[in-house]
């Protein structure tokens, strides 16, 4: 499905010649083309999941996070926009985010149904979070979270 939802972007952006957009879709297709051939790799697969691609998307935005925030304490301030434009477009194919509320209820029902009690379950109780919520929650955000929660 997400394939389909970028290939029709893509020929979207060419029609209407957008071009940095069409870069950023491009990048997209040859990260997600990079799992498909390690996964192949791997296990003979045809291709990675939906899952799988949510988390190559979720890893594209945290670099683009890392590199505009490093472009602007070097003073590169139209490289730091043309980043959060790209973390605009690869944001577009991500579920929402979930609010501060829905994640600290998501946090509070993993510690239970994990029966957590320490900070030494906090990996099974990020494992939860992980499958379960995947593309809707920064889980580097997340983790000081679980961990106020476990103690």
């Amino acid at each position: 499905m997400l394939r389909k939802r970028f290939a029709d972007a893509t020929k979207d952006a060419m029609k209407s010649k957008e071009a940095a957009r069409l870069s950023t879709l491009r990048l997209i297709s040859a990260a997600i083309k990079d799992r498909d051939i390690a996964a192949r790799s791997d296990d003979g697969a045809e291709g990675v999941s939906d899952d799988e691609i949510m988390a190559v998307l979720a890893k594209m935005i945290k670099q683009r996070q890392d590199s505009a925030k490093a472009y602007e304490e070097a003073g590169r301030i139209e490289l730091a926009d043309s980043e959060r434009a790209e973390i605009k477009v690869i944001s577009e194919f991500l579920p929402r985010q979930l609010s501060a509320e829905e994640t600290e209820a998501a946090v509070a029902a993993a510690v239970a149904e994990v029966g957590a009690e320490s900070i030494r379950d906090m990996g099974k109780v990020m494992a939860v979070l992980k499958g379960k919520y995947a593309g809707q929650m920064d889980f580097g955000k997340v983790g000081p979270a679980v961990k106020a929660a476990l103690s």
